[in-house]
């Protein structure tokens, strides 16, 4: 496990956790800068993840070791945490889990999908050489590129630097990262005192997401925002900005209140 702190040192403390297949370099790299200039960020590459030779176990003995690096660091408090796609599963962990305290839980634009152990082998089983398979021509990468630039809005750069982030780490770390992130299921009405939960609801994606955020967490503010899954972190400055703008709302908000 890897974890980079960087940022105002006295700042607000706001940690980090990338998707499927990507470093936190890759997926929040048009993000850090501004970040750093107001949060004191804790930056977070999981096992199989961090340029290490180690493989990505599942998602919850990953969640125990982000949970022991706050206790032994921070006290086992953050002001908050922001999880993309699947890093949002540990924002939620953390939350439900309480062995350690948000103030803020952050979850952007999240599927939160679950399902049994035969369906999450079976998707695996036809997702993972998807999210692998470009790396073996230059045709299939072209095509990749076209397709992440249509759909996401990206730049040929950015494009290029998430394709490269999804070739460059093992197939097996990929494969336990997204079928145990199946496996790894949220409680419905998660309230914890003093935390509060805040989604980044990408509208594109589709109402039925909009719904598991209100099933899994109770009174959850939710942010609307007209674009694709995750589209603030590839998709420009037109994406980013809006979605900067509430994070900083969401982190001035007080803790939610205790009964």
């Amino acid at each position: 496990m890897q974890f980079d702190e960087m940022g105002v040192e006295k700042g607000k403390t706001l940690m980090l956790l990338p998707g499927t297949a990507c470093d936190y370099q890759t997926n929040f790299g048009m993000v850090l800068h501004p970040l750093s200039e107001k949060y004191h960020l804790i930056c977070v590459n999981y096992d199989g993840f961090d340029g290490s030779d180690r493989i990505f176990p599942d998602m919850l003995t990953v969640t125990g070791k982000i949970e022991q690096y706050i206790k032994d660091v921070h006290g086992g408090r953050l002001d908050g945490a922001i999880g993309s796609s699947l890093g949002s599963t540990f924002v939620g962990q953390l939350i439900q889990r309480r062995n350690v305290h948000l103030d803020h839980g952050i979850f952007g634009s999240p599927d939160l999908d679950q399902s049994g152990k035969f369906s999450a082998w079976l998707q695996s089983k036809l997702v993972v050489p998807l999210l692998t398979g470009f790396t073996r021509s230059e045709k299939k990468r072209a095509k990749t590129r076209d397709r992440l630039k249509n759909f996401f809005e990206m730049s040929d750069d950015m494009a290029d630097r998430f394709m490269d982030c999804f070739a460059r780490f093992r197939p097996e770390s990929i494969r336990n990262e997204y079928y145990t992130d199946l496996l790894t299921w949220l409680e419905e009405d998660i309230h914890v005192e003093g935390t509060r939960v805040h989604f980044i609801y990408a509208s594109k994606m589709g109402e039925k997401y909009l719904n598991r955020y209100k099933k899994y967490f109770r009174n959850p503010d939710i942010r609307e925002f007209p674009m694709q899954h995750e589209q603030w972190l590839f998709g420009g400055e037109k994406y980013s900005v809006p979605v900067l703008r509430a994070i900083d709302e969401f982190m001035e908000m007080p803790g939610q209140a205790r009964s």
